[in-house]
């Protein structure tokens, strides 16, 4: 059989190994850099829509694309991992003192398992190369931890597009996929790229509680509920608190809208995105009441552990000072002294809000 017979082969027994490793898409693109996808980059960053994430300015080089980072990559294999919901994200607006918890948070860390998969596509790929006589595969692999545009790539290996909430859409699974990327020294097909499949929808931009798309395609993370709850580590701005609601990790709003939802199956979800049950509309009260170590504890193993017991507490006050519920004073008002002085203001907030008096009735 010639090489590309045999690399054909492998390729296709590559996305039949991924689906078995938990990918719901496999797709393929070649390894160039990609001037367009840079200069986006670049235009996006200096308007300063990323906000506090400086490591976004660095190596602008390595972003524009496979060649920056590693120039003997060849080709680019880019995965996709369903973790659609059972229910729609948007019914858990209610009641007020339960918090809403962004979906691909509910689960194991994606950033965990998704690595542990490619880990184990790329031993039997490197196995798989030698055994076929094309000899040595070399790879390198990606779970949003690098400065890899996973989005772009994708969309050019045609796992999906980039929709104007700046999320990839899938005609087969929405909006809810986990991407990991690897950049392969063997030369795979490529797929071909996706076509922008959104039409005049809109639904995603007039969804956004906070107004983050300054226009299509592009977001203003300075303005964004997940940004705001999950990368900024100082006070909230006190003009997007109220519209955070009963949200104290992420947002899915503009997900959750999008037509193409309706194709997606939550059965097909790999079962390490599960919800866990702590997890799905939580109790505020017993939220503010964690310190260090419990707060350690109920996330182990979760994303959210990332963003430290402070910031996670702040954000449940600003759902606490939303939720018009007087009763959480209780867990508000200890917090007035926290060590903390982002919580402490917080809490300040909360707590003037829950005391303010309720509205008359009407004669």
């Amino acid at each position: 059989m010639s090489e590309a017979g045999k690399i054909d082969r492998l390729q296709a027994d590559l996305v039949e190994k991924a689906r078995d490793l938990g990918f719901a898409s496999v797709r393929f693109a070649d390894a160039h850099d990609d001037p367009a996808m840079a200069e986006r980059l670049r235009s996006w960053l200096e308007a300063g829509y990323h906000g506090s994430m400086g490591w976004m300015e660095r190596d602008p080089s390595v972003r524009a694309g496979p060649q920056g980072m590693w120039p003997e990559a060849r080709s680019v294999i880019a995965l996709g991992a369903n973790y659609a919901p059972a229910q729609d994200p948007l019914e858990a607006a209610e009641p007020k003192d339960q918090a809403r918890i962004s979906v691909y948070a509910q689960g194991q860390d994606y950033h965990v398992v998704l690595k542990k998969a490619l880990k184990a596509l790329a031993r039997w790929l490197v196995a798989e190369a030698e055994t076929r006589g094309l000899g040595e595969a070399r790879m390198k692999l990606f779970v949003d931890t690098a400065p890899v545009m996973e989005k772009p790539l994708a969309q050019r290996a045609g796992v999906g597009w980039q929709g104007k909430h700046t999320n990839l859409v899938s005609m087969e699974h929405g909006s809810w996929l986990f991407l990991g990327a690897v950049y392969c020294t063997l030369p795979f097909v490529a797929d071909g790229p996706h076509e922008d499949r959104c039409g005049s929808c809109r639904a995603c931009q007039d969804a956004c509680p906070t107004n983050a798309f300054p226009r299509a395609y592009t977001i203003d993370a300075r303005r964004c509920i997940s940004y705001l709850t999950i990368e900024h580590d100082g006070p909230i701005p006190h003009e997007f608190r109220e519209a955070i609601g009963n949200r104290i990790y992420g947002c899915d709003d503009c997900l959750a809208v999008c037509p193409w939802n309706k194709f997606a199956e939550s059965a097909a979800a790999n079962r390490a995105f599960l919800p866990r049950a702590e997890l799905v509309r939580p109790r505020l009260a017993d939220l503010l009441q964690l310190d260090d170590v419990g707060f350690r504890k109920l996330f182990s193993g979760s994303p959210i552990k990332r963003i430290g017991r402070d910031r996670f507490v702040r954000n449940c006050l600003i759902a606490a000072g939303n939720s018009g519920e007087p009763g959480l004073l209780d867990q508000v008002e200890p917090l007035l002294a926290d060590p903390d002085p982002v919580v402490a203001e917080a809490a300040q907030w909360a707590a003037e809000r829950l005391n303010l008096p309720s509205p008359s009735p009407e004669a």
